[in-house]
């Protein structure tokens, strides 16, 4: 299981946890970002960089935030006709421009 990003992200900007990646395995959606699963190597270089602590690694994460980030890989997203997939870096994909329907239809408590 990779690292996954969970509610924390939505809305953050930041983006110094893609600067560190050295596998450019995180993706930027529309209001937040997901690591691809299988491209993650599970080096935790992106934790220490998240400044709102909104990537846990594989054993303490809620799998309800794990199926996220597989669904923005694995699914159509909304406006899309196929599966992102594994693209094998973000650089070279640019924002999506579209997150999932959990996150798109997220409200703060």
């Amino acid at each position: 299981m990779a690292y996954v990003i969970n509610e924390k992200c939505i809305s953050e900007i930041d983006g110094s946890c893609v600067d560190v990646c050295p596998v450019d395995c995180i993706y930027e959606g529309l209001t937040k970002r997901y690591i691809q699963p299988e491209e993650c190597i599970e080096c935790g270089a992106c934790l220490t960089e998240c400044p709102v602590a909104a990537i846990t690694a594989p054993a303490g994460t809620d799998p309800a935030w794990a199926e996220d980030n597989k669904t923005f890989f694995a699914l159509p997203l909304p406006g899309r006709g196929a599966p992102l997939g594994s693209p094998g870096g973000a650089m070279g994909t640019g924002p999506i421009g579209v997150d999932t329907p959990l996150v798109a239809n997220w409200t703060r408590g």
